[in-house]
Protein backbone atom coordinates (compact mmCIF):
# COMPACT_ATOMS: atom_id res chain seq x y z
CA UNK A 1 0.00 0.00 0.00
CA UNK A 2 2.72 2.34 0.51
CA UNK A 3 4.37 1.73 -2.00
CA UNK A 4 1.20 2.22 -4.33
CA UNK A 5 0.50 5.70 -2.56
CA UNK A 6 4.24 6.60 -3.51
CA UNK A 7 3.30 5.75 -7.31
CA UNK A 8 0.09 7.70 -7.05
CA UNK A 9 1.70 10.83 -5.93
CA UNK A 10 4.32 10.21 -8.78
CA UNK A 11 1.35 10.12 -10.99
CA UNK A 12 -0.09 12.85 -9.51
CA UNK A 13 2.12 15.18 -10.18
CA UNK A 14 2.52 14.27 -14.11
CA UNK A 15 -1.08 14.78 -13.72
CA UNK A 16 -1.18 18.14 -12.21
CA UNK A 17 1.47 19.32 -14.62
CA UNK A 18 -0.83 19.13 -17.49
CA UNK A 19 -4.30 20.21 -15.75
CA UNK A 20 -2.15 23.41 -14.64
CA UNK A 21 -0.58 24.14 -17.93
CA UNK A 22 -4.21 23.84 -19.58
CA UNK A 23 -6.24 24.89 -17.54
CA UNK A 24 -4.14 28.71 -16.47
CA UNK A 25 -4.53 31.39 -18.59
CA UNK A 26 -2.37 33.72 -17.23
CA UNK A 27 -2.01 37.72 -16.78
CA UNK A 28 1.43 38.61 -18.97
CA UNK A 29 3.91 40.35 -16.59
CA UNK A 30 6.69 42.45 -17.28
CA UNK A 31 9.81 42.01 -15.41
CA UNK A 32 10.69 45.82 -16.35
CA UNK A 33 7.51 46.98 -14.40
CA UNK A 34 8.02 44.60 -11.71
CA UNK A 35 11.28 45.55 -10.88
CA UNK A 36 9.80 48.84 -9.85
CA UNK A 37 7.03 47.29 -7.70
CA UNK A 38 9.46 44.90 -6.39
CA UNK A 39 11.34 47.39 -4.02
CA UNK A 40 9.37 47.06 -0.68
CA UNK A 41 10.71 43.33 -1.13
CA UNK A 42 14.18 43.94 -0.70
CA UNK A 43 13.73 44.78 2.78
CA UNK A 44 13.15 40.96 3.54
CA UNK A 45 13.89 38.61 0.13
CA UNK A 46 17.34 40.68 -0.18
CA UNK A 47 18.51 42.56 -3.51
CA UNK A 48 17.26 41.04 -6.72
CA UNK A 49 15.59 38.18 -4.87
CA UNK A 50 18.87 36.45 -2.88
CA UNK A 51 17.45 37.00 0.60
CA UNK A 52 19.99 37.25 2.96
CA UNK A 53 18.04 35.87 5.89
CA UNK A 54 17.16 32.19 6.21
CA UNK A 55 14.00 32.23 7.95
CA UNK A 56 12.77 34.33 4.06
CA UNK A 57 12.98 32.43 0.72
CA UNK A 58 15.30 33.18 -1.63
CA UNK A 59 12.52 34.40 -4.97
CA UNK A 60 15.61 35.14 -7.30
CA UNK A 61 15.02 32.65 -10.26
CA UNK A 62 11.85 30.98 -8.92
CA UNK A 63 8.88 30.42 -11.45
CA UNK A 64 6.38 32.90 -12.71
CA UNK A 65 3.57 30.52 -11.82
CA UNK A 66 5.15 29.36 -8.65
CA UNK A 67 5.66 32.99 -7.78
CA UNK A 68 1.98 34.28 -8.42
CA UNK A 69 0.35 31.44 -7.11
CA UNK A 70 2.15 31.93 -3.76
CA UNK A 71 0.90 35.78 -4.07
CA UNK A 72 -2.43 35.20 -4.91
CA UNK A 73 -2.88 32.37 -1.82
CA UNK A 74 -1.18 35.51 0.85
CA UNK A 75 -4.27 37.79 -1.51
CA UNK A 76 -7.27 35.46 -0.70
CA UNK A 77 -6.05 34.48 2.97
CA UNK A 78 -5.63 30.86 1.55
CA UNK A 79 -1.93 30.92 2.49
CA UNK A 80 -1.27 33.06 5.83
CA UNK A 81 1.39 35.21 6.88
CA UNK A 82 1.94 38.00 9.30
CA UNK A 83 4.29 39.96 7.04
CA UNK A 84 3.35 38.73 3.36
CA UNK A 85 -0.63 38.79 4.11
CA UNK A 86 -0.98 42.80 4.17
CA UNK A 87 1.66 42.68 1.44
CA UNK A 88 -0.29 40.94 -1.06
CA UNK A 89 -3.80 42.18 -0.40
CA UNK A 90 -3.16 45.49 -2.00
CA UNK A 91 -1.93 43.73 -5.54
CA UNK A 92 -3.78 43.88 -8.51
CA UNK A 93 -3.33 40.15 -10.79
CA UNK A 94 -1.16 43.02 -12.82
CA UNK A 95 1.05 43.58 -10.02
CA UNK A 96 1.64 39.81 -8.98
CA UNK A 97 1.92 39.06 -12.55
CA UNK A 98 4.99 41.86 -12.85
CA UNK A 99 5.82 40.79 -9.55
CA UNK A 100 6.71 37.26 -10.92
CA UNK A 101 7.94 38.35 -13.93
CA UNK A 102 10.37 40.27 -12.45
CA UNK A 103 12.10 37.57 -9.78
CA UNK A 104 11.57 35.02 -12.33
CA UNK A 105 14.17 37.02 -14.92
CA UNK A 106 17.04 37.22 -11.87
CA UNK A 107 19.86 35.04 -10.80
CA UNK A 108 20.59 32.97 -8.05
CA UNK A 109 23.78 33.80 -6.39
CA UNK A 110 23.80 30.31 -5.49
CA UNK A 111 26.15 30.45 -2.52
CA UNK A 112 24.39 28.28 0.25
CA UNK A 113 26.27 25.10 1.43
CA UNK A 114 24.75 21.73 2.59
CA UNK A 115 25.50 20.65 6.39
CA UNK A 116 27.63 17.89 5.72
CA UNK A 117 26.67 15.56 8.70
CA UNK A 118 22.97 15.88 6.58
CA UNK A 119 23.80 15.11 3.22
CA UNK A 120 23.68 11.53 2.85
CA UNK A 121 20.30 11.24 4.52
CA UNK A 122 19.38 14.33 2.55
CA UNK A 123 20.01 13.13 -0.69
CA UNK A 124 18.52 9.68 -0.16
CA UNK A 125 15.17 11.09 0.87
CA UNK A 126 15.49 13.49 -2.08
CA UNK A 127 16.33 11.33 -4.67
CA UNK A 128 14.68 8.14 -3.92
CA UNK A 129 12.29 9.20 -0.43
CA UNK A 130 11.82 5.77 2.09
CA UNK A 131 9.50 3.19 0.15
CA UNK A 132 8.64 1.28 3.31
CA UNK A 133 7.21 4.25 4.85
CA UNK A 134 5.47 5.32 1.81
CA UNK A 135 7.53 8.27 0.95
CA UNK A 136 8.18 9.49 -2.25
CA UNK A 137 11.04 11.43 -3.34
CA UNK A 138 11.04 15.06 -3.33
CA UNK A 139 13.17 14.88 -7.09
CA UNK A 140 9.47 13.28 -8.75
CA UNK A 141 7.80 16.83 -8.44
CA UNK A 142 11.11 19.13 -7.93
CA UNK A 143 12.97 17.40 -10.89
CA UNK A 144 16.61 15.56 -10.13
CA UNK A 145 18.44 19.26 -9.25
CA UNK A 146 15.46 20.90 -7.60
CA UNK A 147 15.25 22.87 -10.75
CA UNK A 148 10.71 22.32 -10.31
CA UNK A 149 8.16 22.50 -12.89
CA UNK A 150 6.79 25.57 -14.34
CA UNK A 151 4.09 23.98 -16.19
CA UNK A 152 2.62 22.64 -12.99
CA UNK A 153 3.83 25.61 -10.30
CA UNK A 154 5.98 23.23 -8.78
CA UNK A 155 8.63 25.43 -6.87
CA UNK A 156 12.30 25.70 -7.72
CA UNK A 157 13.96 24.81 -4.18
CA UNK A 158 17.32 24.47 -5.01
CA UNK A 159 20.04 26.71 -2.89
CA UNK A 160 16.64 27.32 -0.56
CA UNK A 161 17.84 28.37 2.73
CA UNK A 162 17.62 25.04 5.16
CA UNK A 163 15.66 27.60 7.49
CA UNK A 164 12.84 28.48 5.46
CA UNK A 165 12.39 24.69 4.14
CA UNK A 166 12.53 23.49 7.00
CA UNK A 167 9.59 25.55 8.49
CA UNK A 168 7.45 25.39 5.20
CA UNK A 169 7.54 20.95 5.16
CA UNK A 170 6.79 21.55 9.20
CA UNK A 171 3.68 23.45 8.30
CA UNK A 172 2.34 21.41 5.48
CA UNK A 173 3.13 18.57 8.69
CA UNK A 174 0.57 20.53 10.80
CA UNK A 175 -1.75 21.48 8.50
CA UNK A 176 -1.29 25.25 8.53
CA UNK A 177 -0.43 25.49 5.15
CA UNK A 178 -2.22 23.61 2.13
CA UNK A 179 -1.78 25.79 -0.57
CA UNK A 180 -0.60 22.21 -2.55
CA UNK A 181 -2.01 20.40 -5.07
CA UNK A 182 -4.34 17.15 -3.94
CA UNK A 183 -2.69 17.87 -0.95
CA UNK A 184 0.53 16.10 -2.41
CA UNK A 185 3.15 18.09 0.03
CA UNK A 186 0.86 17.91 3.29
CA UNK A 187 0.44 14.01 2.65
CA UNK A 188 4.53 13.45 2.08
CA UNK A 189 5.19 15.91 5.02
CA UNK A 190 2.78 13.97 7.38
CA UNK A 191 5.08 10.89 7.02
CA UNK A 192 8.71 12.66 8.04
CA UNK A 193 10.74 12.93 11.09
CA UNK A 194 11.96 16.00 12.43
CA UNK A 195 15.36 14.36 11.28
CA UNK A 196 14.02 13.57 7.68
CA UNK A 197 12.81 17.17 7.61
CA UNK A 198 16.74 19.08 8.74
CA UNK A 199 18.14 16.44 6.64
CA UNK A 200 16.29 16.97 3.27
CA UNK A 201 16.23 20.77 3.70
CA UNK A 202 20.52 20.49 4.44
CA UNK A 203 20.52 19.11 1.13
CA UNK A 204 18.11 21.27 -1.05
CA UNK A 205 20.27 24.17 -0.08
CA UNK A 206 23.19 22.66 -1.16
CA UNK A 207 21.96 22.12 -4.54
CA UNK A 208 22.88 23.93 -7.80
Amino acid sequence: MKFQSMVLLTVLCGLQAGVSFAAEQPVAGSAEKGQAKAAPCVACHGVNGNSVNPEWPNLAGQHETYIKRQLSAFKSDQRQNVLMTPMAKPLSDEDIADLGAYFASQKSTGTLEAEPSKVALGQKLFRGGDPAKGIAACAACHGPDGAGNPAAGYAQIKGQHATYTINQLKAYRSGTRQTDPNQMMRNVASLLTDEQIDAVAAYIQGLR
